[in-house]
C-alpha cells in the first residue's frame, strides 16, 4: 500500500469538511482507504467504481474486520462521506456519484448482514488461547500457531514459504495406529517391511494432482487438496470445520458440496481427525506429510522437545505455533529442571530488547513462578520494557515494588493488549466482555497515542474496532490516527 496518497486524501477531505462545515469520520474513511488499497488496486482518488464499494463492503471488509453489525450504518456513512468529496474533487463525475450513492442505498442492509455472518469470521484471523479478565491483568496466552485465510491459496511453488517445525508422534506409536485408517482395510499397503513408507507413498498420492475425485468425491476439491493439508500441516492446531468448508467452498465455486461428506472421506483417507466442530491432521497425516516435502527436497524440519532446550529456545519454540496442551507439557517439564530463580533469570535474559509477544511469553512463564524468583526478578527494574512487568510480579505477590508512574502504565497496558490482539480477532465478543470488565478507562485510551510503543497503532486500532462503548471506541479510533500521523512524521 502507498501510504502517502491515503495521508494526502485525508488530509484534503478534513480541510474539505472544515470549509464545508461536514461531520468527517476521517478514521474509518482511512480504514476504506487503506483496505482498497492494499486488495482492490486503488492507488487514486479517480480509481473508485461503483463496483469497489460492493468488493470492499461486501467482502473485504466483512472478512478482514471484525465489528459488530451495526456498525454498519457508521461505516456506510463514512462511505458516503468519501463518495460525496470524490464528486466535489473532481475525481469522478457527478454520474458517476450517483451510481456510487445508489449502491450504497443497496449495501447498507446487506453489509448489517454481512457482519453477522459467521462465515465471515476467522478466515485471516489467529489462533490463540482465550483470555479472560485475570490475563489482561496478570498472564499472556500462549501462542497456538497462526490461522492463514485459506481463503487465499499460497504460492504455487511451495518452496516459498519456509515450513514450521513439525511436531511427530513416535514411530512405534504411528506404527500401531496404522491398522485404524479404515482406507487400509480395503486397500492395504504393500508388505515390503517399511509400513511408514508404504504409507508415506499413500499420502503422497492423496495429495498429488491426478486423483479425479477419488479421494473427496469431487474432482475439482481433489485439486486443492495439496494447499489445504499444507495450510493445516503449517498450523499444527485443531481448526474450525466452518474455515475448511469455506476453503473448499471457494475451489468448488457454484457447485455444491457436502462438507460432512468431503470430512468423511479424509478422516477414511486417514488424513483429518474430526472431533466436534474442528478437526486436524492426524499424527499419521503430519507424518506422512513431512515425508513428502523431504522428497520434494524441501526443508521440513522436525521440532525438538523444547524442555531440553535454553530459555532463548524455550521462547522461539513457543513462537513457532505450539498446541495449547503441548506447550503446557513443554513449559511444566522445562520449570521442573530449574529452581525458580534459575528460571526467571535465564527468561527475563531471554525477553529483554525482545519484541511484544516473545516478552509476552517469557512474562508469562514467569508468572507462575513462586515469590523465592524475587530477587532475579528485582535485577530488571532498570530495564525499561521489563520494569512495568516485573513491578506487577512484585505487587501481585505483596513484596515491596516501587510505583508505576504514568508513561510505564500506559506502556504496560499497550504491551499486555498486543499480545491479546490475535485472541481478540479470533473471538471479539469475549475479548469485548473482558474489555468491559477489565480495560483501560477512557482518559487512558486518550493518552496512549503518546507512548513509544511498536505495537501503539495497532491496539489502538484494536480498542477502536471492538470496545462495546461507542464514545470510548470511537476515541480509540482517533488516538490511532494521532499514533500514525506521528510515526509517519
Amino acid at each position: 500500500m502507498s501510504i502517502e496518497w491515503v495521508n494526502q486524501v485525508i488530509d484534503d477531505l478534513r480541510a474539505w469538511g472544515r470549509a464545508r462545515e461536514v461531520e468527517v469520520d476521517a478514521d474509518e474513511v482511512r480504514l476504506l482507504c487503506d483496505y482498497s488499497s492494499d486488495y482492490l488496486n486503488v492507488s487514486e482518488l479517480g480509481d473508485f467504481t461503483p463496483e469497489t464499494f460492493d468488493e470492499l463492503l461486501l467482502s473485504i471488509y466483512p472478512r478482514k474486520v471484525i465489528a459488530p453489525p451495526e456498525s454498519a450504518q457508521e461505516t456506510v456513512a463514512a462511505a458516503r462521506t468519501l463518495v460525496d468529496y470524490l464528486s466535489a474533487a473532481g475525481a469522478v463525475p457527478e454520474p458517476t456519484a450517483m451510481r456510487m450513492r445508489a449502491r450504497l442505498d443497496d449495501i447498507a442492509p446487506r453489509m448489517t448482514e454481512a457482519l453477522a455472518d459467521p462465515a465471515n469470521f476467522g478466515m485471516a484471523k489467529s489462533l490463540f488461547s482465550s483470555i479472560g479478565p485475570e490475563s489482561l491483568e496478570q498472564s499472556i496466552a500462549i501462542p497456538s500457531g497462526e490461522l492463514p485465510d485459506l481463503g487465499e491459496a499460497p504460492c504455487d511453488c511451495p518452496g516459498c514459504t519456509p515450513l514450521p517445525a513439525a511436531r511427530l508422534a513416535p514411530p512405534e506409536d504411528l506404527t500401531a495406529a496404522l491398522p485404524s485408517v479404515p482406507m487400509l482395510a480395503e486397500q492395504p499397503l504393500p508388505d515390503d517391511g517399511d509400513p511408514l513408507a508404504a504409507w508415506a507413498q499413500a499420502v503422497a498420492r492423496v495429495v498429488e494432482h491426478g486423483t479425479e475425485g477419488s479421494v473427496t468425491g469431487w474432482p475439482e476439491l481433489d485439486e486443492g487438496l495439496y494447499d489445504l493439508f499444507d495450510m493445516l500441516y503449517r498450523l499444527q492446531v485443531r481448526v474450525p470445520v466452518t474455515v475448511i468448508g469455506d476453503y473448499l467452498g471457494e475451489i468448488a465455486g457454484d457447485g455444491e458440496i457436502d462438507l460432512t461428506a468431503v470430512l468423511d472421506r479424509l478422516a477414511w483417507h486417514g488424513m483429518l481427525q474430526v472431533s466436534g466442530d474442528s478437526a486436524q491432521l492426524t499424527p499419521l497425516a503430519v507424518w506422512g506429510l513431512r515425508e513428502h516435502y523431504l522428497s520434494l527436497g524441501l526443508d521440513a524440519p522436525q521440532a525438538a522437545d523444547l524442555a531440553e532446550t535454553d530459555a532463548l529456545g524455550l521462547i522461539e519454540g513457543l513462537l513457532d505455533g505450539v498446541p495449547t496442551e503441548i506447550a503446557e507439557d513443554d513449559i511444566s517439564r522445562w520449570l521442573t529442571g530449574r529452581t525458580p530463580g534459575e528460571a526467571a533469570a535465564t527468561l527475563l535474559a531471554a525477553a529483554s530488547g525482545a519484541p511484544s509477544v516473545a516478552r509476552g511469553i517469557a512474562v508469562s512463564i514467569v508468572d507462575r513462578l513462586s515469590a523465592e524468583a524475587a530477587p532475579q526478578v528485582r535485577d530488571h527494574l532498570d530495564d525499561p520494557e521489563l520494569r512495568p512487568h516485573a513491578i506487577h510480579w512484585l505487587s501481585a505477590r505483596g513484596l515491596p515494588a516501587p510505583p508505576l508512574t504514568q508513561e510505564e502504565l500506559l506502556w504496560v497496558s499497550i504491551d499486555m493488549l498486543a499480545l491479546a490482539m490475535p485472541a481478540a480477532e479470533e473471538d471479539p465478543e469475549i475479548f469485548a466482555e473482558n474489555m468491559a470488565a477489565s480495560g483501560p478507562p477512557a482518559h487512558m485510551i486518550e493518552e496512549m497515542w503518546r507512548v513509544d510503543h511498536p505495537d501503539v497503532v495497532e491496539v489502538l486500532e484494536l480498542l477502536g474496532r471492538f470496545i462495546p462503548d461507542d464514545t470510548v471506541a470511537k476515541a480509540a479510533r482517533k488516538a490511532a490516527f494521532k499514533a500514525r500521523s506521528r510515526a509517519i512524521r
